[in-house]
């Protein structure tokens, strides 16, 4: 414990936070860079400074704003991460926000992710649920031609990446709908899993929500006007838009289907309530009849000369009808109590 405790007070607190700072020329790894100095690589001609930062403190976020001349208010959103996803222009750099999604405990666990692109340098800021980017950043190294268009390449590899996590999400989600649908169908449900219905389609509303603004998002990457994002990339962002589309659409089915399963829930209630009740009325029916005898029969009269024998045969008689008659009603029904 000792030195785990020295461990931790050995790694400077002004790191904290810094999950990869690199340089890159000609789409290889040239130097692991300090945060003082991705600043000066990044102006260096052909070079690019990648920085990946994970809730970054305010102080981290500075360094960073005065290395690239970042805008105060990116800064502010990157470190309130409660944002929309959008992206913004300011002067010749771009500041966009995407939100994560990944499966934590049967819910959806959302996060968000910044990036800061402009000339030379990409900076990204994951909070909450996220994967690692650390799987962007080797594919992008395993193809240095790639990598060598520079940090607008860099950002449809990040984009594509936090799309692609959706799927799973999906499928998740999918696998778990249809084993409730065979639960009610089977009639054998509780009312945990109706109550879960509801809860899945609340999570893909939410996840929704997150997913779509993305299309608006990469609209804008694939057409021109923005700084930094060359021509020959922009079927790329398209691809992402299409992906983005897909999700929408597999969200909408997973919500009908989840509507339609919650609705059969209902009725197949309704049709075993009404199945009971038709039970209660039988059984009421059947004894309808010897009731209402024994309750004239029954009472204390002081003469009685009702009670002979074929007043007794007439009770027979009635008791045998009414027995016959729950007995038809259950074959017509094809099924016993």
């Amino acid at each position: 414990m000792a030195d785990a405790l020295k461990l931790v007070s050995a790694q400077p607190a002004d790191t904290a936070g810094v999950v990869a700072s690199a340089a890159y020329a000609g789409g290889r790894r040239v130097a692991e860079v300090p945060i003082e100095d991705v600043g000066e690589w990044s102006r260096k001609p052909g070079h690019l400074a990648w920085v990946g930062l994970h809730e970054p403190g305010l102080d981290l976020l500075r360094r960073l704003q005065a290395e690239f001349g970042l805008h105060d208010l990116a800064i502010e959103d990157a470190l309130k991460a409660h944002q929309r996803p959008k992206l913004e222009q300011y002067g010749d750099a771009l500041f966009i926000v995407a939100r994560t999604a990944q499966m934590l405990d049967g819910r959806i666990a959302f996060g968000e992710t910044h990036l800061f692109v402009g000339h030379g340098y990409v900076v990204s800021v994951r909070h909450g649920a996220s994967t690692s980017y650390t799987p962007v950043r080797e594919r992008c190294e395993a193809s240095p031609k790639a990598l060598s268009d520079g940090e607008d390449f860099i950002l449809y590899a990040i984009l594509d990446f936090i799309v692609d996590n959706y799927m799973p999400v999906i499928e998740t989600i999918q696998a778990e709908v249809e084993e409730i649908e065979d639960c009610i169908l089977a009639e054998t449900y509780t009312q945990s899993r109706v109550g879960r219905l509801y809860q899945l389609r609340r999570d893909l509303l939410r996840l929704r929500n997150a997913a779509i603004p993305l299309v608006e998002v990469c609209r804008r990457l694939e057409h021109p006007g923005l700084p930094g994002i060359d021509a020959s990339l922009y079927p790329l962002f398209r691809d992402v838009s299409d992906h983005i589309r897909r999700v929408q659409e597999e969200i909408e089915s997973l919500r009908e289907v989840l509507a339609f399963a919650f609705e059969t829930s209902l009725m197949t209630g309704q049709a075993q309530q009404n199945e009971i009740t038709r039970k209660l009325a039988a059984w009421a029916a059947i004894l309808a009849v010897p009731t209402a005898v024994a309750g004239i029969y029954g009472m204390n009269f002081e003469h009685m000369p009702e009670l002979q024998w074929k007043y007794g045969y007439a009770l027979v008689l009635a008791v045998i009808a009414s027995v016959c008659g729950w007995l038809y009603w259950r074959f017509r029904q094809n099924h016993w109590l």
